[in-house]
């Protein structure tokens, strides 16, 4: 009798084990936010913006290194960046930094000219193992930005070894007068397993008044970041069109936000490089987002494609922009609108813009949104902004599976 229950035990074990597994990963995906201060501190003549991080895989307690990058902005200019400077952490707690890197400075073109990188996004590219950063180039004269001028798609890769970066340089594309003034500035790309790259770029062709978006497949061999082709092409006939796209992946289709002056815009892809006609982004009953003439970045987990976003609507009309609060929501891949009910402030706002972040993997049960507080216009600290870099960090109920 004895044995007979012990095996009766035993099949209802194995039987429960199985059963509980799936509900629990039936169970709806549920997440907890970590916010956390990197640093603060404001001189009211400049302030840290651009903050976005790359997370090298590590196999210590803390499953990454992460590699922060952010530059100093001049507040009595537009868009005036100074070098990049990185921060660094191995455990998440504990940071090195900042430390200036010069070969992500500025080069002089004449006595009164420059040009610097800017609007960079560090990733790691799994099939090199090595941290690639993307953006564009800027130009100045006299300490203020060219507006008529030739913008590249520039990047430099990160050595893990003494910590530094390789002088930044820019990727050729077609030698063809559209792409003269094309850049990546802020996109979130998409490795493909095979270590080519898909890259949101955006550009405006001689004359034109809008830009237009596009992803381009790249090559990339651990140094040198190279242009294959490039999809289909997308603008509006708003202002300055569609512009600083980001790209990710779900369910093996491919999702497009990008930025417009009045509105934001989402499209969709098969195979990550034709996209659907881009359309508004709404709230699930049709009502618009709101978001306008900012960012949007995309959180995805296996188990569900979430949207961070800044819009209208939030008790925010004291922010430049309405650029901050950071809100989450989950997006219905089936109709491209944003799940109201899912909506959640991931970073709060202090009078502060904060439409510059970006998103990182630390590890499948770990996805950060890193953002600075930009400083502008002056005076905004009355609201309680200190300059700030925050890491939000959202910890998932579940990890979410690679494909």
């Amino acid at each position: 009798m004895k044995i007979r229950s012990l095996l009766c035990l035993v099949l209802s074990l194995l039987t429960i084990g199985p059963a509980s597994l799936s509900a629990d990963d039936s169970a709806p995906l549920t997440y907890e936010i970590d916010l956390r201060t990197v640093r603060e501190g404001f001189d009211g003549k400049t302030c840290w913006v651009q903050a976005r991080a790359g997370a090298i895989p590590q196999s210590d307690d803390f499953p990454a290194t992460v590699v922060l990058t952010m530059q100093k902005l001049l507040l009595t200019g537009s868009d005036v960046f100074y070098a990049l400077n990185e921060m660094r952490t191995n455990d998440g707690k504990n940071w090195i930094g900042p430390i200036k890197h010069e070969t992500l400075a500025r080069r002089r073109l004449s006595d009164t000219r420059e040009i610097a990188i800017c609007d960079f996004t560090p990733g790691w590219h799994a099939k090199t193992k090595k941290l690639l950063g993307t953006g564009h180039s800027v130009r100045y004269e006299n300490n203020k930005v060219m507006h008529v001028r030739k913008r590249s798609v520039a990047y430099s890769v990160y050595n893990q070894q003494d910590h530094t970066w390789s002088d930044w340089t820019t990727m050729s594309m077609p030698d063809e007068s559209r792409f003269e003034d094309c850049g990546a500035g802020s996109a979130q790309r998409w490795d493909l397993q095979d270590g080519t790259i898909l890259l949101p770029v955006y550009f405006k062709p001689k004359k034109e008044k809008q830009y237009s978006t596009t992803v381009v497949l790249c090559d990339f061999d651990g140094e040198k970041l190279t242009y294959k082709k490039h999809g289909s092409t997308h603008t509006v006939p708003v202002k300055r069109g569609l512009y600083e796209p980001s790209i990710t992946k779900f369910q093996q289709k491919y999702y497009l936000t990008m930025r417009n002056d009045d509105k934001g815009y989402v499209s969709v892809s098969d195979d990550g490089l034709n996209y659907s006609k881009p359309v508004v982004w709404k709230f699930g009953d049709g009502e618009e987002l709101g978001n306008y003439n900012t960012q949007q970045h995309w959180v995805t987990h296996s188990d569900g494609l979430f949207l961070v976003y800044t819009r209208r609507g939030a008790n925010n009309d004291h922010v430049f922009r309405h650029r901050a609060p950071l809100f989450m929501a989950e997006v219905d891949p089936a109709t491209l609108r944003v799940k109201r009910d899912t909506e959640r402030i991931i970073v709060p706002e202090k009078g502060a813009r904060m439409g510059n972040f970006a998103v990182v993997n630390i590890s499948p049960s770990e996805t950060w949104v890193v953002v600075a507080e930009w400083m502008q216009p002056i005076g905004i600290e009355k609201y309680g902004s200190n300059n700030r870099v925050y890491t939000s960090r959202i910890k998932w109920s579940r990890p979410s599976k690679t494909e």
